[in-house]
């Protein structure tokens, strides 16, 4: 059984078809990468899967169950997460109470949390984090002071905090600096090896996204040109013409 399935997405702004009938799966394990030009509808369908927008019509399935109009939150508790284009670290905290409160929400009731201890019994997973990202050595600064990339981080990790079993990913390459994305790349396959989560990543890079990607997934004005895996896509002339036409 797939994990996700998205079928027959549809999201309009007026005349505008921002994601016209998108349907794919993700399956246990995987890492999908989502590609496309400029305006393609890649952050729309993600906002669409993910409940921050209504789409118009289509279902989205999560290991079997229907999800379609569940909030975030009802969603993140299923074990979805996800990262924004934008920065969403808490500047004031301490990188290490970034991933605290990352994972607080999902630990147990409220009075559970209530009167668990500070860290609400989640300091352990923050430390596993924070050594598997090598932040190590600004655990205990602002996130605020960190440099950009090191925020990105922070935010990746933030996302991992709860042990989600799938996590969207939207364009976690860019600000940062090119001699970060090969480690940002092997950080995410050790993090899809070592826990088993499925990924589906948004991403103009477009090396990052074939060295990474089990399968890729290409759209064009709000539709599906092509899926297929790395070598299918980077050979596909409808692919190619779309992006040297952009």
């Amino acid at each position: 059984m797939s994990l996700l399935t998205v079928k027959d997405i549809k999201k309009s702004y007026g005349a505008i078809q921002a994601v016209d009938g998108v349907s794919f799966t993700v399956e246990p394990g995987e890492i999908l990468g989502v590609i496309g030009p400029n305006g393609s509808g890649k952050t729309t369908l993600f906002n669409s899967i993910l409940g921050q927008i209504k789409p118009n019509s289509g279902q989205v399935a999560f290991d079997g169950k229907d999800i379609s109009g569940l909030s975030p939150l009802a969603m993140s508790r299923l074990g979805i997460g996800r990262t924004f284009q934008n920065l969403q670290v808490f500047g004031k905290l301490t990188l290490r109470d970034n991933l605290i409160v990352a994972a607080q929400e999902f630990t147990g009731s409220f009075w559970g949390r209530a009167l668990a201890a500070s860290d609400n019994g989640v300091g352990e997973r923050a430390d596993e984090m924070i050594e598997l990202f090598r932040l190590g050595h600004v655990a205990d600064l602002p996130a605020g002071s960190l440099s950009y990339g090191q925020q990105k981080l922070v935010d990746i990790a933030m996302a991992f905090m709860p042990k989600p079993r799938l996590v969207l990913l939207d364009e976690p390459c860019a600000g940062v600096n090119p001699s970060l994305v090969d480690g940002l790349r092997e950080l995410l396959v050790t993090l899809n090896q070592k826990q088993g989560g499925s990924f589906v990543v948004i991403e103009h890079n477009m090396d990052f996204v074939m060295k990474l990607c089990h399968r890729v997934v290409c759209m064009v004005e709000g539709k599906v040109l092509a899926v297929g895996t790395p070598a299918e896509i980077q050979g596909n002339r409808a692919v190619l013409e779309a992006y040297l036409g952009n």
